[in-house]
């Protein structure tokens, strides 16, 4: 590849995509729907004048209006946590080169799993705070060593062994998750709602929790952007350019497990986000990560609300949780693109 395609493909000055403000316009139109969708959608519809109190008239005292403020710490945990899926799988598949890189693929929602159920047995951990720390832990020692054995061999990391390597970790790791649980049935209570990933259990002071990591995170994304676009074209095409490919990746993936194991502490495991919105987002626009990044961040919003409100209408009296869905419709899309791909690097 030659000097001019590197410099065109990561130079800050380089065109936007033709299409951008039109796909920026279409998501956002899509997140305001889906934010409505929301607040209104549920095993209790919302009439339209019962929305307007509950967003816009705290005295009010129907029970309309009490299901919206409900609601709305639920909406606002979704986006926040879909965001952050969605800009960690961008991270992740741009550190790793890898097309269907994501958290869940690579095991690193299922260490966050087995730090926060040793929390839970060993240490009788049982606030938002106490799941944080531990599963940020348990995230990152996973992407490590998940990175460390799919390196090992002649090829370096290459993307099927990453994700063989993540395969085989997230097994090994779900097996020890079940042997603490099984013989300790307070355990199994405590988890098991945690463990299918969920919103419907957020609150403020959960929101408020998470927001440090997710801003972090985001920024670090943003700023590592143009670099990673060096990055994508090969590490010594990178180092010609001046980048420090050691640091940009361990910063980049520093900032992955960080939007990873915060959503997962607070949310539960919740698979798919990363690698649909990122797909999505690519398909549309390219791989510019200065583009892909933010919009990742939309889309996995947006993916999150709708398989949210899909499990409530699904579920309804009760609920189907977020993490079933995504699971239903990510785990086919991820066979499609595996095929069609065949494990090319990015």
């Amino acid at each position: 590849m030659n000097r001019s395609s590197v410099s065109n493909h990561t130079h800050p000055g380089s065109p936007i995509p033709r299409n951008y403000t039109n796909v920026l316009v279409i998501c956002l139109v899509l997140l305001g729907l889906c934010v409505v969708a929301s607040l209104v959608l549920g095993s209790r519809p919302v009439r339209f004048h019962e929305l307007i109190d509950g967003l816009f008239h705290p005295n009010a005292d129907s029970y309309g209006a009490d299901v919206v403020r409900k609601r709305i710490s639920r909406t606002v945990f979704g986006l926040c946590c879909g965001a952050a899926l969605g800009v960690s799988g961008a991270l992740m598949q741009a550190v790793t080169r890898n097309p269907i890189a994501d958290p869940s693929i690579l095991g690193v929602n299922t260490g966050a799993s087995l730090f926060v159920v040793c929390g839970i047995a060993f240490l009788n951990i049982s606030t938002a705070n106490q799941y944080i720390w531990l599963a940020l832990a348990g995230a990152l020692i996973t992407a490590v060593f998940v990175f460390g054995i799919g390196s090992m061999g002649r090829g370096g990391a290459t993307p099927l062994k990453l994700v063989l390597a993540g395969a085989a970790t997230s097994a090994a790791l779900s097996s020890l998750v079940s042997a603490i649980m099984i013989p300790r049935s307070y355990v199994m209570d405590q988890f098991r709602f945690w463990q299918v990933g969920s919103v419907g259990s957020a609150n403020w002071s959960a929101i408020a929790t998470f927001a440090p990591f997710l801003i972090v995170g985001i920024l670090i994304a943003i700023i590592t952007a143009p670099a990673l676009n060096a990055l994508a074209l090969g590490d010594d095409a990178a180092t010609g350019l001046g980048v420090r490919t050691g640091i940009l990746r361990l910063a980049a993936a520093l900032a992955g497990v960080l939007l990873c194991g915060a959503a997962t502490a607070l949310a539960g495991p919740i698979g798919f986000v990363g690698l649909l919105s990122t797909h999505v987002v690519r398909l549309m626009l390219g791989p510019d990560l200065r583009f892909v990044i933010p919009l990742s961040a939309v889309s996995g919003a947006i993916i999150l609300m709708v398989s949210d409100v899909t499990g409530r209408l699904i579920g309804s009296p009760g609920e189907l949780e977020v993490g079933v869905v995504t699971a239903f419709i990510g785990a086919p899309i991820l066979i499609l693109l595996a095929m069609r791909a065949k494990v090319r690097s990015l």
